[in-house]
């Protein structure tokens, strides 16, 4: 791996804070955004080394934002638990096939993805925020099923997949979107970590600016966090911060990987 420069040390630690703020805010963002900042901001060569390093931090920030999702109650854990275990299988074999596609073809599909994900959120109805879901019989099936699809998907592009983990957990169970953004990040984790190991034994992950950007977002995922509690009350606040993230990274992604961007 090549030694990092000073200036890349600095890019990604606050690409790092980025990507954690992203992640207590809004529970995803963080390949979406480490991906295409590692890529063109920090000066990754490889998208799939791209790919490997931020499976690797976004898995670690994951948890630090988890944290806070914990200290304010936000976390359904049990059905956090379920969604996590079967997303796993799913992540290991989705990366297994994601790393033989070609790397920009990757991130044009990923830009695809995102879009239609944007415009789903948009078109549903936002949930009470108070209204507090619970594991049972109804909802564990969907859970299980949707689980697996989205660590599939997560796996496959190389995501830590909060931006397909919240809306499937909203579809899965119906929880209000602060609930959601909570319990996703344990999925995130989860996934991340498993899409990680993966890329890990093929050498695929630079771990000093893993570490770099695990240090930046120490901080910003604590902030994110405190963010998310504070838009909650404000009903579809949430949901609409969602949606034009994804729009603006997919749109910027789309055009980069289509040679539109110079």
């Amino acid at each position: 791996m090549p030694t990092l420069t000073f200036l890349q040390t600095l890019l990604g630690g606050a690409s790092g804070s980025l990507v954690g703020f992203s992640l207590g805010l809004v529970g995803g963002g963080g390949s979406i955004l480490a991906v295409p900042l590692l890529v063109y901001l920090v000066g990754v060569p490889a998208p799939h080394l791209a790919i490997g390093t931020s499976a690797v931090a976004v898995a670690a920030n994951a948890a630090l934002g988890l944290a806070g999702h914990a200290r304010a109650g936000t976390v359904r854990w049990p059905c956090a638990s379920v969604f996590a275990a079967a997303g796993v299988v799913g992540a290991f074999l989705g990366s297994a096939l994601g790393r033989r596609v070609d790397g920009q073809a990757l991130l044009a599909a990923f830009a695809v993805l995102m879009l239609v994900v944007a415009f789903l959120m948009l078109r549903r109805r936002e949930a009470g925020a108070e209204r507090q879901v619970r594991l049972s019989r109804a909802n564990a099936p969907a859970l299980l099923g949707t689980g697996l699809a989205v660590g599939a998907l997560s796996g496959f592009f190389g995501i830590g997949g909060g931006f397909l983990i919240v809306p499937g957990l909203v579809l899965a169970t119906g929880m209000p979107m602060l609930q959601a953004i909570g319990t996703s990040l344990v999925a995130v984790a989860a996934f991340g970590a498993t899409t990680a190991a993966t890329y890990a034994a093929a050498g695929l992950v630079d771990w000093t600016l893993a570490a770099v950007f695990v240090a930046g977002g120490l901080l910003g995922s604590q902030l994110g966090a405190r963010a998310a509690c504070g838009l909650a009350q404000r009903r579809g606040a949430l949901t609409r911060l969602f949606a034009g993230l994804i729009v603006l990274v997919a749109a910027y992604m789309l055009a980069r990987s289509l040679g539109l961007g110079g």
